[in-house]
Formats: structure tokens, C-alpha cells, sequence
């Protein structure tokens, strides 16, 4: 499945990071899990959010040409993801694509807004995660930070409310739409 966003117009440099993008220069999977965690939450439903990793930023503004990542550490990225999804409670499952762009590899994560929200994830990670509590995770503008207690009534008030053009259909394809 392609990822439903153009990699040319998500990080062409005339867009800047905002509650639906975030730009990672390496791979940091403390800081990918807290990003996860607050688009699966996405408080203000405008349908999750993607992860670039490879882009550096500066003022939220993508700096071109890309860093990029080794093609090498793509496949350990994308276990490593899986790894990091499993400790969100309840588990987020989100779409990673490897993306050549300006010659240099992305990994372009989509992580839709969640239908089990709200979701919490640990603070760090490490061998001391599962002792340790789990707090709610959002996003503020390009800032992804913990959840005050207002914003934590808000996700509470927004359980199982998943827009319905916002729900996946993991079976559709093209074939099922009506061309009449």
C-alpha cells in the first residue's frame, strides 16, 4: 500500500512542520514513539500525522538536499518501529515506506489517526520501560509533548469518535469505487 500523501509536495521545503509533520534527522525511536503516540491520539482529528525520517529541519522548515538514511539500517528501522509500537497501550500500528528522494533513502512513517484512542506510550525506553508509567502523548503546533490534564479530558471525551472518512479499510482498493 502506497502511502496516500505525494513525497514531492510533503517535503518540497514549501511546508513546515505542524501537527501532521514532523521532520527527524536520524532515527530516534524515544522520539518517534512519543511522536506515534500524539498523531494515534490526534486531539484535534485531522486525521494522524507522517514521520520523515532522514529530513533535518530548521524553523520547522525541511533543509534540501536531504541527510537521508543508510540503506543498510532501513530494515532494522522498520523492525525497530514495530518494536516501539508495542509499547503504546493500545498497541498503534502505523505504515512506514522506505522513499528514494533527491538520491538520498527516506523512511516516510504514516501513523493514522487511532480508532482505540486515546493511547499512551513510556516516557523513555530501555530495559526500565515496563516498570515505569505511561502518560498521553499530543501534539501542540510542531511540538509533540505531554498531554496536560485538560488535554487529557479532551482525549477521554473523544474515545471511539473516530471520524468515519478518517477509519481504514485495509481490504479496499480502487476496484471498489463507484465511477458512475
Amino acid at each position: 500500500m502506497a502511502l496516500p500523501v505525494n513525497i514531492q509536495q510533503l517535503i518540497s521545503g514549501q511546508i513546515v512542520e505542524w501537527e501532521r509533520l514532523d521532520f527527524k534527522r536520524g532515527w530516534n525511536p524515544e522520539d518517534v514513539l512519543h511522536t506515534i503516540c500524539a498523531f494515534a491520539n490526534d486531539i484535534h482529528n485531522w486525521g494522524g500525522g507522517y514521520i520523515v525520517v532522514g529530513v533535518e529541519e530548521e524553523n520547522g522548515i525541511p533543509v534540501l538536499p536531504p541527510i537521508g538514511v543508510d540503506l543498510k539500517r532501513i530494515d532494522g528501522i522498520q523492525k525497530e518501529l514495530v518494536q516501539i509500537c508495542n509499547m503504546i497501550q493500545p498497541v498503534v500500528n502505523v505504515l512506514p515506506e522506505p522513499v528514494e528522494y533527491k538520491g538520498k533513502m527516506l523512511v516516510v512513517i504514516w501513523v493514522p489517526g487511532g480508532e482505540l484512542r486515546p493511547y499512551k506510550a513510556p516516557i523513555h525506553i530501555g530495559k526500565e520501560y515496563q516498570k515505569q508509567g505511561k502518560v498521553y502523548f499530543v501534539r501542540r503546533g510542531s511540538v509533540t509533548c505531554i498531554a496536560n490534564q485538560e488535554e487529557e479530558q479532551t482525549l477521554m471525551r473523544l474515545c471511539n469518535k473516530v471520524p468515519f472518512d478518517d477509519r481504514i479499510c485495509q481490504t479496499a482498493s480502487l476496484d471498489d469505487f463507484n465511477h458512475l
